[in-house]
């Protein structure tokens, strides 16, 4: 957001934290590799969904936390004959963001980095770190946390945990925040840190659902202007997920997929 707060997760549903060795002999690493390369096919096979994306922003008053600004927007995701993502906006009422101003990398967020995939081409990237076990609701995950090695000038990064699923080795759920924010004077661009959740959709995949970013965002004083606090709240929701095929395309070995568009079962609520 242009004109970092520590960011803080509800442990409700969380159970403790088991750091004893792996069983079966595995090793972080081997965890690392399969997840990565599940997450892969994964990435490919997500850009041949259909789905709709609501984006709502918020700025909150400081004296009644109420809502003092709003940017929303309701797009659907489509695919055209050639296989390009195309957006199809279908509710855009006005924007009343008065105190920040949605930047480019705001929506290059939204589209790429709050749905965060980690494939193996994005492990070089990342230094992960392997953290134990830790049952989510009812799922037995694998918990690591993911910092960028390196931070190249104009790419922004996920820098948090991430809880990965032990039986289908997929992320079912992140919490962070991107990095790095742009802090030049007059130039600030800060984003709040998030968490989103996944669901298993079509009975193969987990997909990202629903995230929230929250956080207080620092602007510091510039021209004669005192600095500024602004309490930002950012809901975005992935529904409708639905399989396009314009043409047979594999997606990996063995897994050819038809024509034919496919509607997945409804979806569970979104956690909150």
């Amino acid at each position: 957001m242009v004109t970092g707060a520590a960011f803080a997760f509800g442990q409700d549903g969380f159970g403790a934290l088991d750091v004893s060795p792996l069983p079966n002999g595995l090793s972080p690493e081997q965890v690392i590799e399969k997840f990565a390369a599940r997450e892969t096919v994964f990435d490919k096979a997500r850009s041949n969904y259909l789905f709709r994306q609501t984006v709502k922003v918020q700025t909150l008053a400081e004296d009644s936390n109420k809502v003092d600004g709003e940017y929303q927007q309701v797009t659907d995701i489509s695919i055209s004959p050639e296989g390009r993502r195309e957006e199809h906006v279908v509710f855009a009422p006005q924007n009343t963001l008065e105190r920040v101003m949605m930047s480019p990398a705001d929506f290059q967020d939204i589209e790429h980095r709050l749905p965060f995939v980690l494939t193996t081409a994005d492990l070089p990237q990342y230094n992960i770190t392997y953290l134990g076990r830790q049952k989510v609701d009812e799922l037995d995950t694998y918990v690591f946390e993911s910092k960028p090695k390196v931070l190249e000038k104009g790419k922004r990064y996920f820098q948090g945990k991430v809880w990965v699923d032990q039986q289908d080795f997929q992320i079912v759920l992140v919490n962070g925040k991107n990095v790095p924010d742009d802090v030049r004077r007059g130039h600030e661009d800060l984003s709040p840190p998030f968490t989103t959740y996944y669901e298993q959709i079509d009975g193969q995949y987990w997909f990202p659902t629903y995230t929230k970013a929250e956080g207080t965002l620092h602007f510091a004083a510039q021209n004669g202007a005192l600095s500024q606090d602004v309490h930002m709240r950012n809901i975005v929701r992935y529904t409708d997920y639905k399989r396009f095929r314009g043409s047979a395309r594999i997606i990996s070995t063995g897994d050819v997929k038809s024509d034919t568009p496919e509607t997945p079962a409804t979806p569970p609520p979104p956690k909150k």
